[in-house]
C-alpha cells in the first residue's frame, strides 16, 4: 500500500530491506563492550566513568552478554586441535577449585571467590576467544584500547595535577584501593603502548611513524606517574617485543632483531638520563618506587615463599580455594593472595591445581608459539599486545578470580580459532 502511495506521488517505492538490521554487523559490537568489561576497573577513575549513572562493569556485561550470543550465532568456527588441552585444563581447573571449596577454612574470601571463577571467568574466556577470533570485533576491540591508554593516562595526569587522584601508596590512603588503582591504570597504558608500537612498525608512510612514535612515546611518559612498577616494565616489554613478534611472524627476522635492539636501547638511555637527574623523579611515582628498596621492599617474596611453604605442607590437595590468607596469618583480607598464579594455584588447589594450571596456561602459552607463524602477523602482534601485560601482572599482582587474566587467556586462544560470517 504505501509502495502504491508512493508511485502515485512520483517517489521511489518504500524498501522495507532498508530496514533490517546486520546482525553479523551488530555482533561485532561485542568487541566494544568486552573492551569496557576489561578495561572498567581503569575507565572507572576516569571524569566519563564517574559521571555514569550505574557501575562501568555491571553496564559492560549486561551489554556484552547478548552481543556475545549474536556474534557466536553469527559466524562459522573452525577450532584448531591445540585447543584441547588448554580449554580441558581451564575446565577442570574451575570444577577443581569448587571441590577444594569444600575443605576450605575461608568463609569471606571464599564467597567472593567462587562466583568469579564458575560465573564471570568462563565468560570472560569464551568471549575473548570469540572477539579475538573474529576481525570486526578485534578491530573494535583495539580501537577502543587504543582511546582507552591515552584517556586513562590524561586522567591520571590532571587528576595529580589537580590534587584529585593519589596514587602510589601514599600515606593515609587504602593501600588496597590505591594498589588497585595503579595496577589497573598501568595495565591499560601498557596495552594502548604496545599496539600503538605495533601501528608503528606498519606505518607505510613518514607521517604514520611519527604520530605512532608520539603516542607510544607519551604513553610510556605517563606510565612514569602512577607508581604500579609492573605497569611499566610490562609496557616497556609489549613495546620491544610485540614488534618484533609482527616482523618475525611476518617472516622478516632480521627487522625483528633491529627494532627489539634500537628499542631497548632507546629505553634503557632515556631511563638512565631520568635517572641521574634526582630532580627529574620528582613526582614520578614509578621511578620513585623503584628507587625505594627494588623488590627486597616488596611484601611479594614473603608471600610467594609462605605460598610454597604452605602448598608443601597440605600436598597432594592444598589449603582449599580462598584459604591461603587465614593459613598466611593474614584473616579474611584477599589482598594478601599469593600474587602469582601458579603458586596461588599449588597452595591452594594442591598438586592437581598445579598439574591442571601448567595445561591451561602452560598449554596456551604454547599454542601461541606454535600459531604465531601461521596466523595473519598484525592478528598475532595486536593479540600479543593485549595478552603480555595482562599475562605478566597475572604472575606478580592478581589472583585466580581476576576477570581480566580469563580474557587474556581467551585472546590468546583465540589464535587457534578462524571466524567466517555465516
Amino acid at each position: 500500500m504505501l509502495g502504491a502511495v508512493a508511485r502515485r506521488r512520483g517517489a521511489a517505492p518504500v524498501s522495507w530491506r532498508a530496514l533490517r538490521i546486520d546482525s553479523a554487523a551488530l555482533g561485532a559490537l561485542a568487541g566494544l563492550a568486552a573492551a569496557g568489561l576489561h578495561f572498567a576497573g581503569a575507565l572507572k577513575s576516569t571524569p566519563l566513568g564517574t559521571l555514569l549513572p550505574v557501575d562501568l562493569t555491571l553496564l559492560a556485561g549486561a551489554l556484552l552478554l547478548p552481543l556475545l550470543a549474536v556474534l557466536l550465532l553469527t559466524r562459522r568456527w573452525w577450532l584448531h586441535g591445540t585447543l584441547a588441552p588448554p580449554l580441558a585444563g581451564a575446565a577442570l581447573l574451575w570444577l577443581w577449585l569448587v571441590l577444594a571449596g569444600g575443605w576450605s577454612r575461608s568463609g569471606t574470601i571464599l564467597a567472593a571467590k567462587l562466583p568469579e571463577l564458575v560465573l564471570l571467568a568462563p565468560l570472560m574466556l569464551l568471549g575473548g576467544l570469540a572477539v579475538g577470533a573474529d576481525s570486526a570485533a578485534r578491530r573494535l576491540l583495539v580501537g577502543a584500547t587504543l582511546l582507552t591508554g591515552p584517556l586513562v593516562a590524561v586522567s591520571v595526569a590532571v587528576g595529580l595535577a589537580t590534587g584529585g587522584v593519589v596514587l602510589g601508596g601514599a600515606v593515609g590512603g587504602n593501600p588496597d584501593l590505591l594498589r588497585v588503582q595503579y595496577q589497573l591504570a598501568g595495565l591499560a597504558i601498557a596495552c594502548a603502548a604496545g599496539l600503538g608500537a605495533v601501528r608503528l612498525v606498519e606505518a607505510p608512510v613518514w607521517q604514520g611513524r611519527l604520530f605512532w612514535s608520539a603516542y607510544t612515546l607519551a604513553l610510556a611518559a605517563a606510565a612514569l606517574l602512577p607508581g604500579g612498577r609492573m605497569g611499566l616494565i610490562s609496557l616497556g616489554l609489549s613495546v620491544l617485543l610485540t614488534p618484533a613478534l609482527r616482523c618475525w611472524s611476518a617472516g622478516c627476522p632480521r627487522a625483528a632483531l633491529r627494532w627489539a635492539g634500537g628499542a631497548a636501547l632507546a629505553g634503557a638511555a632515556g631511563l638512565g638520563l631520568l635517572l641521574l637527574k634526582a630532580q627529574a623523579l620528582d613526582g614520578l611515582r614509578t621511578l620513585e618506587r623503584f628507587t625505594e628498596g627494588g623488590l627486597e621492599a616488596s611484601a611479594r617474596p614473603a608471600l610467594w615463599r609462605a605460598a610454597l611453604d604452605w602448598g608443601a605442607a597440605t600436598l597432594p590437595w592444598g589449603l582449599g580455594t580462598g584459604g591461603f590468607t587465614l593459613a598466611a596469618g593474614y584473616g579474611e583480607r584477599r589482598g594478601l593472595y599469593p600474587h602469582n598464579h601458579l603458586l596461588e594455584a599449588f597452595a591452594e588447589g594442591g598438586l592437581p591445581g598445579l598439574l591442571l594450571w601448567l595445561l591451561c596456561f602452560g598449554g596456551a602459552a604454547a599454542l601461541v608459539l606454535l600459531r604465531a607463524r601461521h596466523a595473519a602477523p598484525e592478528r598475532v602482534a595486536r593479540i600479543a599486545a593485549l595478552v603480555l601485560p595482562v599475562g605478566l601482572a597475572a604472575m606478580v599482582s592478581t589472583d585466580l578470580g581476576n576477570r581480566m587474566v580469563w580474557f587474556a587467556l581467551g585472546l590468546a586462544l583465540s589464535l587457534g580459532v578462524v571466524a567466517r560470517r555465516a
